[in-house]
């Protein structure tokens, strides 16, 4: 399984939370908003100048800055029907 961050993730990806690399208050902070390990969000809108980039986190819309999403350790869903 390759694991990327969440910063480079392109808009439209569908991606599972792996990892959380911070500490303290903004690690919290990423788990109050719902990204836990398991968790899977979109990237859905990214600014003009490209920060911030908006996900989709459990039906809701959180905005997060390059340096935090790229603290954030993701893995691509897969997609498709297998035959």
């Amino acid at each position: 399984m390759s694991t990327y961050t969440l910063a480079d993730v392109p808009l439209g990806t569908r991606v599972t939370v792996v990892r959380i690399n911070n500490q303290g208050v903004e690690r919290r902070r990423l788990y109050d908003l719902g990204m836990t390990p398991g968790t899977e969000l979109v990237a859905e809108i990214r600014s003009p100048l490209a920060d911030p980039t908006a996900y989709r986190v459990r039906d809701a819309l959180i905005a997060l800055r390059r340096e935090q999403a790229a603290q954030i350790e993701v893995c691509l869903v897969a997609t498709g029907v297998a035959q």
